[in-house]
């Protein structure tokens, strides 16, 4: 027995110590690292560490194509609010304070490793939108920081926001609100469209890119009706990739999808102009689920070929003509953007002026049903 205790109370003594070094350390890292997610992220609001969105170590690769992105000393962002998760991370709205001004902007966070497949492609992500979004009607990355945590783009945004909400929202306003101090008519219609067209025709000229994605859930606007389009996930890849990966295709709803991509053929800039002619239609009606009669089955494409779209009202024939000619069957027959922007320019004094209204509310789930989306 004494042999024994001999044994086991050396044993347990230099277990003893173990563990309380072993808690000494893990402590001491524990300390050294809430102070680094301090001292790169003082700049943030503290409802953003709840959601631990910070990569656990390392930092992005090809930072130094970024050096000049990168967020400068003399800004910070507040009030940073949670929005959604994305695909590298959360996504998150904050007021970005500079030059003693405040404003909107939207962050993307990347969640993950420095040494994962995830990381390259988030950095090259931040490098195509410093590169392609050059723009006045494209969405603008303003900042990132990639040499620090946490990672994160800074995008500019605006209000009201989201196009399509937008829309919706005017079927809200009523007699006496602010609306009337600055109405939403046919020939807004024709200016929204045309700074949409320009945005589109600079990604394709300039960068030989297709959005793959035109709707007006893409699309940004701001109170004076300045249009930026947003949602290049599907340019993005393109360009990495030359092909759109089944994530986001399968994030195109089918009404919008024009004949040759429902048919799985190649995705070119004359199927955005049939998405285009849709996105006109979503304008003129106040964000209306395109083809109402028409439910977004498998036997859609068919039913599509027969359909007749009917003049909305509200829609002059200018610009119902422009709609048909953007949804003509054949790609080869729809026209360029830039001979819709001339066509816009040209009819725009044929639009009427009156304030565009619609007979009531926007059900969401009823839209959501017709239009085919989550």
């Amino acid at each position: 027995a004494g042999q024994l205790a001999v044994i086991i109370i050396p044993s347990l003594l230099a277990l003893s110590t173990l563990t309380i070094i072993s808690r000494i350390i893990w402590s001491f890292l524990k300390k050294k690292k809430s102070a680094v997610l301090r001292s790169s992220a003082e700049s943030f609001d503290r409802n953003v560490h709840q959601y631990h969105f910070f990569p656990p170590a390392g930092l992005l690769p090809g930072q130094e194509a970024l050096r000049s992105w990168e967020m400068p000393a003399h800004c910070t962002l507040e009030g940073v609010e949670f929005l959604k998760n994305g695909r590298y991370g959360a996504t998150c709205k904050a007021q970005l304070k500079r030059d003693g001004a405040a404003i909107a902007v939207i962050i993307k966070m990347f969640n993950g490793s420095s040494n994962s497949p995830e990381a390259k492609v988030f950095a090259d992500l931040a490098l195509f939108y410093s590169s392609v979004c050059k723009h006045d009607n494209l969405v603008r990355m303003l900042y990132c920081q990639t040499r620090r945590f946490p990672v994160y783009l800074v995008f500019e945004t605006s209000t009201p926001g989201n196009l399509l909400r937008f829309l919706w929202s005017l079927r809200e306003e009523r007699p006496g609100t602010c609306l009337e101090e600055q109405p939403f008519s046919e020939r807004d219609v024709y200016l929204v469209a045309k700074q949409v067209a320009a945005g589109l025709d600079y990604l394709l000229s300039e960068h030989r890119l297709v959005h793959g994605n035109v709707a007006a859930h893409s699309m940004m606007i701001d109170s004076g009706f300045l249009v930026k389009v947003s949602g290049l996930a599907s340019a993005f890849e393109s360009r990495q990739t030359e092909t759109v990966g089944k994530e986001v295709a399968a994030g195109v709803p089918l009404k919008w999808q024009a004949p040759e991509r429902i048919l799985g053929l190649p995705v070119t800039s004359r199927s955005d102009v049939w998405s285009f002619g849709v996105l006109l239609y979503e304008l003129i009606t106040l964000g209306e689920p395109p083809f109402p009669e028409l439910e977004p089955s498998k036997t859609f494409l068919q039913a599509l070929a027969n359909y007749k779209l009917k003049r909305p009202p509200n829609c002059g024939a200018a610009l119902f003509d422009l709609v048909k000619y953007c949804r003509m069957w054949n790609f080869k027959d729809r026209p360029a953007y830039s001979a819709i922007i001339r066509l816009l320019e040209s009819y725009i004094h044929l639009a009427d002026t009156k304030p565009l209204s619609a007979a009531q509310r926007m059900d969401i789930s009823e839209y959501k049903r017709k239009a085919g989306v989550p």
